[in-house]
């Protein structure tokens, strides 16, 4: 069976490059189109069998007098490869197959759902489920988003709950104090961090502050240092996709705030070996999938995280971890106290949360979901496979 994979970037994206590590070992062919094949986890595909076609085939909003173009290499590529199915991974890479396809195209099409944001307006949702034909699928991450599809008229048939897989082994529990020995801070000093890139805000979305809610960490950890006045706290992860002036607005932001408690790490390649030294982390996010909160649970560390998207699949409250409502820097700050003013409660809470992990993000059993997925599929197409000649 021979799968094609649409991703938007080369550069992000690990679960993909993850999941199809896997789908290559279960003996699939996978055929994989990335803006570019060289850069970021390219070879990493390559290794893992995968072909790599360099096409960007994301929706080109600043160039929008590229979409022609985009369309022609899209449905060049799909002739092409003449794949069994489509695999695409953002909300753009699906928009412009089923543009460049068409409604009736009979390969059958899935679309791994990476994030609910865009189903939290109204006008992004309706457009998915209203630009899908008879042979589109979707596979949703999270249980809110499954549900969400559902409420929109799509039949359970169609969306399937498959969450996004990681490579357990990469996440070890034993801290190596390399973050504290950059912080010049001991073992004892309680240190909170949050782990995320820095996505500015989507004006467009009515947003005033930025996805992962940085704003609300930073005003948290200034309301926990009223009390407790030893906490440091630290942002790892950089400017995304050209947020370079909103990352100097959140430096400044937390100099003001926090003057020299917080530090900003930047981009950092090592985060699997960080974040072992934190004593608890901050998942603040407005919208999100499970995002944040799998790679420090697999990594035993405390979690603190807002009640949104997938958060609460992973995030009990109260049995593997806490949980408080978004945009709401006071609560984050009285979670954050309590889990460090009750630390055998927020050990256990974090050996729950890591077991739950580890069951449910285990990429060998999510890849050969997403591969039965598959099978299922092929099996019930109305045609094995469908022609398609260039466009000119």
């Amino acid at each position: 069976m021979k799968i094609l994979h649409i991703v938007k970037t080369a550069i992000g994206a690990g679960w993909v490059y993850q999941q199809v590590r896997v789908l290559c070992s279960l003996g699939l062919e996978v055929v994989v189109a990335l803006p570019s094949d060289s850069a970021g986890v390219a070879p990493e595909y390559k290794k893992a069998g995968a072909q790599v076609v360099p096409l960007p085939l994301d929706f080109p909003s600043k160039q929008p007098w590229r979409i022609p173009l985009l369309l022609r290499s899209c449905r060049n590529l799909v002739a092409r490869v003449r794949p069994d199915i489509i695999h695409t991974h953002h909300v753009g890479t699906m928009l412009m197959l089923r543009a460049a396809m068409g409604k009736s195209c009979r390969i059958p099409r899935v679309f791994q759902v990476p994030g609910p944001l865009h189903l939290e307006h109204n006008f992004f949702a309706r457009l998915d489920t209203t630009s899908a034909g008879p042979d589109d699928y979707w596979i949703a991450c999270c249980r809110w988003t499954e549900e969400k599809y559902r409420s929109l008229g799509v039949g359970p048939e169609r969306v399937s709950l498959s969450y996004p897989g990681t490579d357990l082994d990469t996440f070890r529990a034993t801290a190596r104090q390399k973050v504290r020995r950059e912080l010049s801070i001991s073992k004892e000093t309680p240190l909170v961090g949050m782990v995320c890139y820095m996505y500015a805000p989507k004006r467009f979305l009515g947003q005033s502050e930025g996805l992962k809610g940085h704003e609300d960490f930073i005003a948290a950890l200034q309301i926990a240092r009223r009390k407790r006045p030893e906490i440091r706290g630290v942002i790892i992860g950089g400017a995304w996709n050209g947020a370079g002036n909103y990352e100097k607005y959140l430096r400044e932001l937390g100099r003001r705030a926090c003057n020299d408690s917080l530090t900003f790490l930047g981009t950092r390649s090592d985060v699997p070996a960080l974040y072992p030294d934190l004593d608890l982390a901050v998942i603040a996010s407005h919208s999100e999938n499970v995002g944040g909160a799998v790679e420090p649970l697999l990594s035993g560390v405390p979690v603190v995280a807002t009640n949104v998207g997938g958060l609460p699949d992973l995030v009990h409250d109260g049995v593997s971890g806490r949980l408080v409502p978004p945009h709401n820097p006071e609560a984050l700050a009285q979670a954050i106290l309590w889990s460090l003013e009750n630390p055998a409660e927020t050990r256990r809470l974090a050996i729950e949360g890591q077991k739950l992990a580890r069951r449910l993000f285990n990429v060998n059993t999510t890849a050969r979901e997403v591969a039965t997925i598959y099978a299922k599929l092929r099996d019930g197409a109305r045609s094995v496979r469908t022609s398609y000649e260039p466009s000119n």
